[in-house]
C-alpha cells in the first residue's frame, strides 16, 4: 500500500501572493463585520462587497456568520444567512434570491483529491437555488446543487444534488416529498 506524501502536500504552492494579501485584508474586514450590530445588514453587505462578494439587494446576513473567502460568494436579492452559518467557500458559493440559510448551517466548497498522494485541494462550487431553505445545522458538501424551492431538513448532510421543489432529510440527504406551497389565507 502506498503512503501519503504529506510533505509533498505541505511543500506544494497552494496560493499566490495576491491571494495571501487578499486573505490578510479580509481578516481585518472580518473583525469589522463581526462587530456590527445585528440590525446593520446593509453595512455588512457593503463590507463583503468591498472584499469582492457579489451581494444583492436587501440581503440579511447575521454578524455571527463566518465567510471564509468573500470573493467566492454570490448572494441574490432578499436572501438570508442566519447566526453561526459557516460558508467555507474555497470554490464559488452561489445563493439564489430569497434563499434562507438557517443558523449553524455549513456550506463547504473545498475538498481534497484523496486519490493523489499529495492530496491537492479541490474547489468545486455549491449552488443554492432561489427560494430554497437550508434548515438549521445542515452540511452541504462540494459540487452540490440545491434546486430552486427545495427544503433541506435540519441536520441533514447533502453530498448529492437535490431536485427543485423537493423536501430532503437525512444523512445522506434524500428527497422524501415535493414541497407544496399552500395558498395564503384570505
Amino acid at each position: 500500500m502506498s503512503q501519503l506524501d504529506i510533505q509533498g502536500n505541505r511543500a506544494g504552492r497552494k496560493h499566490t501572493c495576491r491571494y495571501i494579501v487578499r486573505r490578510g485584508l479580509w481578516e481585518c474586514g472580518r473583525v469589522l463585520f463581526r462587530l456590527t450590530p445585528v440590525p446593520l445588514f446593509k453595512l455588512r453587505s457593503v463590507i463583503l462587497r468591498c472584499h469582492g462578494a457579489r451581494i444583492g439587494r436587501d440581503v440579511r446576513i447575521h454578524p455571527a456568520a463566518v465567510i471564509s473567502y468573500p470573493w467566492n460568494l454570490e448572494i441574490g436579492d432578499f436572501a438570508a444567512l442566519g447566526e453561526g452559518v459557516f460558508v467555507d467557500n474555497h470554490g464559488l458559493v452561489k445563493i439564489g434570491q430569497r434563499a434562507t440559510i438557517s443558523q449553524c448551517a455549513h456550506l463547504c466548497s473545498g475538498t481534497h483529491d484523496y486519490t493523489d498522494k499529495t492530496m491537492p485541494l479541490l474547489m468545486p462550487p455549491i449552488t443554492i437555488g432561489q427560494d430554497a431553505w437550508i434548515c438549521a445545522g445542515v452540511f452541504v458538501g462540494p459540487d452540490v446543487t440545491i434546486g430552486d424551492g427545495a427544503v433541506v431538513g435540519a441536520r441533514a448532510v447533502v453530498v448529492n444534488d437535490i431536485a427543485p421543489w423537493m423536501v430532503a432529510v437525512g444523512h445522506p440527504a434524500k428527497a422524501i416529498k415535493p414541497r407544496v406551497l399552500q395558498d395564503a389565507p384570505q
